[in-house]
């Protein structure tokens, strides 16, 4: 699905680029462009951010 209009960004590229360790919301603007036009995105953004955060910190508590 689309996030960003503006630049043509998915979730997929979002995730892609979170699972290589881009972690905040600068570097993604940064790296992918998001959150830099119209700043419609910036909700979804953060939700994809956040919930890739919670997942990884799920992953290595179960790890642990």
């Amino acid at each position: 699905m689309y996030v960003c209009i503006c630049h043509a960004v998915t979730d997929k590229q979002l995730q892609e680029a979170i699972s290589q360790g881009t972690n905040s919301l600068r570097d993604l603007r940064r790296q992918l462009g998001v959150v830099s036009s119209c700043g419609k995105c910036g909700c979804c953004v953060r939700d994809i951010l956040r919930q890739s955060r919670q997942a990884s910190a799920t992953e290595v508590s179960n790890v642990a």
